[in-house]
This record gives C-alpha cells, structure tokens and sequence, in this order.
C-alpha cells in the first residue's frame, strides 16, 4: 500500500484530467447499470404484457444507451491512458536523471544491464498497472457500485445473498497477490540477469569471436533465459489457479441465487423481468470482479518493480550529498593533497595513504608507479568521483568539498585511454565538451587537435556519425577526437589518464603533439606507463602501495636510484644501469 501510495502522488499534476476520467467512468457505470435496469421492462412490458409502446420506445432507449456509453467510454478510456502514460514518463525521465547523479561508487557496484534493465523492464511494468489500474480501478469499481444498486433496488434479500461470495472472492485475491508480487520480483531480477549478460556479450563481441566463446556467451544467456522462463510458469500457474477458484465461487453463488430466485418468481414473489434483470445486473456485478482478479498479477508486478524503483530513486546521490556552497573561481594558484587517504568501500586494502603533494597553477605533474599503486584512484578524487576517506584536496587554499560540484568539474578536463564517443556526428562530439559552441569553434579545436584533416577525408566531414563510441574511427582519431574536446571545453586543470597508452608510435606522435596543444597554459596530472611520456613534466611523483615514495625530474629521480629508476630501467631493459 505503501508503494501504491507513493505512485499514486504522481498524478497530482494530472488531476483535473483525472477528474474528467473519473466523472466519465461514473457516467459509464451509470449506463452500464440502466442496461440491467431495462431488462425488466422488456422482459415484462413487451413480451409478457405485450405493450407495443415499449416495443418502440425501449429499442430506442437501448440505442442512446449505447451511443452515450460508448462516447463516454472514449472518453474515460483515452483521458485515462494518457494520465497513466505521462505518470510513466515522469518516473522513467526521473529514474535516468537519478542515475546520471548517483555516485561513481554505485556504478562501479552495478552493471549498466541491471540498471538498463530497470529503466526499461521495471518502469514497463510500472506502465503496464498504472494505466490499467487507473481504468480497473475507476471503471470496474464504479460498474460494480452500480451493479449493486441496480439488484439491492430488485430484491434485497436476494441481492444479500449474491454479495456473501465477495469475501470469499476478495480472499483468494489477497493469498494470490502475495505469492503473484513475490514470483514477479523474483522474474525481474531474472530479467536483469539477462539484460546484464546480453550487454556484457554485445559491448565485447570481437573478444567473444576472437576467443571463440559464442556458444559459451549463448549458453550463458541460456541459463538465465530457462530461469526467468520458470518464473513466469509458476507466476502463470499461481494465477490460473486463483482463476479457477474465482471461478468456482462465483458458479456457486449463480447456483444459489437461481435456486432462490426461481423459488421466488415460481410463488409470485417476483416477477420474470425482474428476476432476469436482477441475474443480469448480478452477471454485469461479477464481470468487474473476474477483471479486477485478472488484473491482479499486472498489478503485483507493477508494485514489485516500483519497489526496485523507488529503492534507486531514494538513494542519496551526489546533489543530497553534496554539501559544498561555494562557487570555484578559476584556478590560479595551486592544487593540494594534504594527507590524503583513501579506502573502497567494501575492500579491506587501503588504495591511497597519507598523500601530500602541491601542484603549482599551470605546472605539469605526472604520476607514475606499477598497476594498483593508487595513480588513477588519486586523480579520481580531484573531480570529487569519490570523496577522501581522509584528508583534504584544496585549490587555491579551498577545500573542494565547500565548493559546488558544478563549479568544480567546470575546471577539469578529463582525457582517458578509454575514450568515450557518442553514435552522433563529429561535430556533435566534440562540442560536447563546451554547450552552445559554434561550428567555427569546434573546428578550430579540431585543427589545434590535429583532427581536421582527418575529419574533413570523412564522407559528411563534421557531419558523419561515427557509430556507437567511435567504432568508425580509428584509436588515434578517436583520441584526438576526445583531445578537441577537452580543448573546446577550455579547462583550467587537465587530467590525462593514459591517453597515449593503446596507440602505436605514428599515431601517438600526432596525439601527443596534440596534447601539447591542450595543455599550454593548463595545470595538468598526467598519469603514464610509457615513461617516454612525461620525461618533459615538470616533475614526476612515484607512488608506490597507495604512498608518494619519490618526488621530482626525470633526471633527478634517475640519479637517485630508486623506485622510478628501477621502473625505467625495466621498461626500456637497462639492465646494466640497474647493476
């Protein structure tokens, strides 16, 4: 109920439209019951007493009967639908915006096909119930109320004994609905088992085909395809049984009341009209119900997957948990990690201990150090991906956490080895990285990236849409793609993580001549496996098991002969030096 509640609140800014579904449904009700209502007169005026009045009139009444119910049906129908989809819509549009604020930290625990999945699947679900519960609810209800007027007016006494099965049906609704919502959490976790699989199969499928593993990726799916497929036949087979037992119920009240009824009408207690019309309007009472009961495993389903939902949508994310007031004016003087420490949530080891180090504004600092050394991890904290375990990070003497998250990312450019392209157009890619810039802009940070050659060889140049992350571009076209960006978006403070890593030596001359485009006049954290890289930096900080063990020039770290010289003796094989 609870959950129903909460989704209910959604319709707050559709309720004069929802007003005017509910008076269209009780209009519907009302005529639904004056078709029960006019077989009395038929059944009794026309073909008992044979008035030949009513043979002419009550054909007519029948036809505006219908004529109105079906206007008004329309009406409730498509006032209805579109209050329930536009719910949907709000929910869907503010889970996706949930998402893109949640923490770094929640995406690393989750994979993009569970939560793909609950976008998709779980809202689906939710629109499925929310506008048929809105019709059900309203329509059926209503139908049911009138119902009910129509046989307590025919006979009270038969029309108490019709409504004696309602608890029992009511009953069976309530034992059916418990294990209903259960079987449909279970299914949508199902559901997010295959959506994760198949999005891990898809992102790499030329690892699955160089490897040869596609029979063992399809037996993968397999698996979780049978699993959600038992699911939903113990769904199927819970409901049909519930089915039959409302079935059952009902037969036995029908028995009942024919039993009764016929014993009246037989003693000339009532009369034929108004025993059929009772039998009618009881038959029209049931149809509600029997909907309402089928209804029923739509609507545990759609209140098992607004669980999932409402659980993302209540999280804290990084604008509730931001507590910074502040807004960053541009770096000018220096970037500080004071006592740095850090430690993933769930993991016992530390990646990052006690870390003291000062940038100089537009000073080109590089970090270097074996794989899980905590390079990556401590340029992630700049940008506030994550939040220190201990510590402070200041620029220009304020600490990051008092300043706004939007005024702080607006200063860091991030170029990464694993560059992140959009299935859009060269131009729109770059100008991702700076809104409403103009075409002449983006081509001039092109030309600045040494792109534009290559750009302008495409067949629609800036216009050619490059296919899902750049997979029309080659490694070095997409980095220098990425690297336009960054120079479009003008930061002060520039990030590179490996930008150079995965490419080969042509390519990463040009790259690397085009970040040196990038970062002129730019305080810049460069984190490089290929010494090569960074013998230019300013200076080299060597982390070593989450520590800075060594701090300053490529020739100065040489000559003393410790952490870094072994590094690069054992990249470029000086053994010699090392002895």
């Amino acid at each position: 109920m609870k959950q129903f509640l909460r989704l209910i609140r959604y319709l707050n800014p559709y309720r004069f439209r929802l007003i005017g579904a509910f008076l269209c449904s009780a209009v519907v009700a009302g005529l639904a019951g004056a078709y029960a209502w006019l077989v009395r007169p038929v059944l009794d005026g026309i073909f008992i007493n044979k008035d030949e009045r009513l043979l002419i009139v009550l054909p007519l009444a029948i036809l505006a009967v219908a004529v109105l119910k079906g206007v008004f049906n329309y009406g409730q129908n498509y006032l209805m639908n579109y209050v329930g989809n536009r719910v949907i819509t709000d929910i869907r549009q503010e889970l996706f915006q949930q998402l893109l604020r949640l923490p770094v930290g929640f995406h690393d625990t989750n994979t993009s096909g569970r939560l793909v999945s609950r976008v998709i699947n779980d809202v689906n679900l939710m629109a499925n119930a929310v506008a048929g519960v809105l019709k059900d609810t309203f329509q059926q209800g209503l139908t049911f109320l009138a119902m009910l007027g129509v046989i307590f007016y025919q006979n009270w006494k038969l029309a108490t004994l019709s409504v004696v099965v309602i608890p029992l049906s009511a009953y069976t609704m309530v034992r059916m609905g418990r294990r209903l919502r259960t079987l449909a959490t279970r299914g949508q976790e199902r559901i997010a088992d295959m959506a994760s699989t198949l999005q891990e199969a898809l992102a790499g499928i030329r690892i699955v085909k160089a490897f040869g593993r596609e029979e063992a990726e399809a037996r993968r799916f397999k698996d979780s395809n049978r699993a959600f497929l038992q699911t939903t036949m113990k769904a199927i087979q819970v409901s049909s049984v519930g089915s039959s037992h409302m079935e059952v119920i009902g037969v036995v009240g029908v028995a009942g009341i024919i039993w009764y009824g016929g014993y009246l009408v037989i003693h000339g207690s009532m009369t034929p009209g108004a025993f059929f019309s009772f039998l009618a309007a009881m038959f029209m009472a049931y149809t509600p119900i029997r909907r309402m009961s089928g209804a029923n495993s739509t609507i545990q389903q759609a209140l098992s997957a607004s669980v999932r939902v409402f659980d993302v949508l209540d999280l804290e994310n990084e604008h509730d948990l931001d507590r910074g007031h502040t807004e960053l004016p541009r770096i000018t003087r220096s970037l500080e990690f004071k006592g740095v420490t850090f430690q993933y949530e769930g993991y016992g080891l530390t990646a990052l201990a006690g870390v003291d180090l000062s940038v100089a504004a537009g000073e080109m600092v590089a970090f270097v150090g074996s794989s899980g050394s905590g390079k990556t991890t401590l340029v992630s904290l700049v940008p506030r991906f994550y939040e220190p375990t201990e510590g402070q990070i200041l620029i220009d003497g304020l600490d990051i956490r008092e300043c706004t998250l939007q005024s702080l990312r607006a200063q860091i450019g991030i170029v990464s080895q694993d560059v992140v392209l959009f299935d859009d157009t060269v131009s729109h890619n770059i100008a991702y990285g700076r809104a409403g810039a103009t075409d002449e802009q983006v081509v001039e940070a092109a030309k600045l990236a040494y792109a534009h050659e290559f750009i302008e060889r495409l067949p629609a140049k800036y216009q050619t849409v490059i296919g899902e992350n750049g997979v029309k571009l080659s490694g070095g076209e997409r980095q220098r793609l990425a690297i336009a960006r960054g120079i479009l978006r003008d930061p002060p403070l520039l990030i590179l993580d490996e930008a150079t890593s995965a490419l080969d030596t042509e390519s990463e001359r040009v790259v690397q001549m085009a970040l040196s485009n990038l970062m002129k006049n730019r305080t810049t954290l460069v984190i490089a496996h290929r010494l090569s890289t960074i013998q230019n930096a300013d200076r080299i900080a060597v982390l070593d098991r989450g520590r800075i063990v060594e701090v300053g020039s490529h020739e100065e770290l040489l000559r003393r002969g410790g952490l870094y010289k072994r590094l690069h003796a054992m990249q470029f094989q000086d053994v010699d030096q090392m002895r």
